[in-house]
């Protein structure tokens, strides 16, 4: 399910009141990108899309973990990993809380104390008790709830180093325009008007119009701003997963009847997701914004798409072994690998792709000096 170009213009700009002496950052280290010293080109991500945001990363760390785990233990080509929603919602909140944190860096006189200790610190024992409280609340008992190993420690220690070197650092630095800031940043400004020429008013008489500006625009009709094209696939990769996870988890939960069990997906899953996303996003603004289809004009060509994407990839993965999915056992389907039966979940996903891709053309990603 995963474009744009981010515009690099105004970098050096400061948006908000002046800041003072004491706030000054130290020579050569540009620290975090806070909301006071935001560049002018957008707001700081809403609190909702925040969380949305770091459970889907969550999920991701998730299925990344336990299928290298149970790669590691039988090797399967088909490289499935679990989580659930109920620690989608823990990543939301322990992620925000983490954020808070990471705000706090500049306040810390030593950045390697604050980004090898303190941080980890914090997150470490975030991640811990958010586990231990998953396993009681999901009934397993003060036994199930086994403190953890020192390997498990050491991998939230590596997953703490990333999500506060690597993740944090770019993630704060999306910006999120309003409607209002968009329809001006399209508009390019023009200067004051001059003089009244010559014949001006009989153009006028005449009927003659001036062309209204469009606004700046990529291929295909697709506007030249939001996030670039990498991180659309990326964030297209992980909402695959998001959406496996949940999918699986409520129908093992009604298939079973079993309200502790997890969700499934498979690695392959964040490529054939990301890529045939990205493929539908490029139907939409050459549809939408160039011809104005409507959205249910629009549908069946997402549809198509989508049934053509997973037959293929389902053919190509199943040649090497690698296939997750078996739809053999329902009616309508061709192969094993497509099933009408699943044409409602589609056409939901298909509504709901273009809902994510207004929301991604408001965000732009601004890179550090």
């Amino acid at each position: 399910m995963a474009g744009g170009a981010a515009d690099g213009e105004g970098l050096a700009r400061r948006g908000g009141s002046a800041r003072r002496p004491g706030d000054q950052a130290e020579a050569g280290s540009p620290g975090p990108l806070s909301a006071a010293d935001a560049p002018a080109e957008g707001a700081a991500l809403p609190t909702w899309m925040r969380l949305y945001f770091y459970g889907m990363h969550g999920i991701t760390l998730d299925v990344l973990v336990s299928s290298a785990r149970r790669f590691a233990r039988s090797p399967d080509l088909r490289m499935l990993g679990f989580s659930s929603p109920y620690r989608c919602v823990l990543h939301s909140l322990t992620h925000f809380a983490l954020e808070k944190v990471y705000l706090q860096q500049r306040g810390c006189p030593s950045a390697f104390v604050f980004n090898f200790l303190l941080y980890p610190s914090a997150h470490v024992g975030l991640q811990t008790l958010a586990g231990q409280a998953l396993l009681l609340s999901l009934g397993s008992g003060p036994g199930g709830a086994a403190a953890p190993g020192a390997l498990d420690l050491a991998l939230q220690y590596v997953l703490a180093l990333y999500h506060c070197q690597v993740f944090l650092k770019r993630f704060l630095r999306l910006r999120y325009r309003r409607q209002q800031q968009q329809q001006q940043q399209q508009q390019p400004q023009q200067p004051s008007a001059p003089p009244a020429l010559p014949g001006a008013r009989a153009l006028a008489a005449a009927g003659g119009r001036r062309r209204r500006p469009r606004g700046p625009r990529g291929a295909g009709g697709a506007p030249r701003q939001g996030l670039p094209d990498l991180l659309r696939f990326l964030f297209f990769g992980m909402h695959g997963f998001l959406d496996e996870i949940f999918f699986t988890f409520f129908f093992n939960v009604l298939g079973q009847g079993d309200g502790a069990a997890s969700g499934h997906t498979s690695l392959w899953s964040f490529f054939m997701y990301g890529s045939c996303s990205f493929v539908v996003e490029k139907f939409y603004f050459h549809l939408h914004c160039s011809r104005g289809w409507s959205t249910w004009k629009r549908v069946p060509i997402y549809v198509l798409v989508i049934y053509a994407w997973e037959l293929t990839w389902g053919l190509g993965l199943r040649t090497c072994g690698a296939c997750s999915w078996d739809y053999s056992h329902y009616p309508l389907n061709f192969m094993g690998l497509i099933t009408l039966m699943y044409l409602p979940g589609w056409i939901f996903l298909s509504v709901y792709q273009d809902l994510l891709s207004k929301v991604l053309w408001r965000v732009q990603y601004v890179p550090t000096n």
